[in-house]
C-alpha cells in the first residue's frame, strides 16, 4: 500500500509550520496503523520524507516519524497500512484521540 499519495503531499502543512496553534486546533491529515500502533499525520517534509504526528503505541507522544522508516516497517508479517477511509480532521474532533 502506497502510504504517501500526491493528493496528501498537496494537503498536508509543511513541517513546523504549525508550531504556534494548540495541538488539539491542527488538522490531522492522515491515519496510518499497524498491529497496536497508529500515526495520527499533522505535518510533512517532502524533501526529508519526514512527518510531525501524535503517535499511539507502547507510549502516546507527539514526534518526528520517517517515511522510509513507516514503509519498511513490518510486524509478524504486516505492513503499515493507510485508513483509506480517514479524512481530515480537526485534532480535537477525533473521537480516538480524546482524553
Amino acid at each position: 500500500m502506497q502510504l504517501m499519495t500526491k493528493e496528501l503531499e498537496k494537503i498536508i502543512e509543511p513541517l513546523y509550520s504549525g508550531e504556534n496553534i494548540k495541538l488539539e486546533n491542527k488538522i490531522v491529515y492522515a491515519k496510518f496503523f499497524i498491529h497496536n500502533w497508529t500515526w495520527w499525520i499533522l505535518e510533512y517534509s517532502k524533501e526529508a520524507r519526514l512527518f510531525f504526528a501524535y503517535v499511539q503505541g507502547q507510549s502516546n507522544e507527539l514526534g518526528y516519524v520517517s517515511l522510509d522508516e513507516l514503509e519498511d516497517l513490518e510486524v509478524n508479517g504486516l505492513r503499515v497500512e493507510r485508513d483509506l477511509h480517514f479524512t481530515p480532521t480537526k485534532y480535537s474532533e477525533i473521537e480516538e484521540l480524546k482524553c
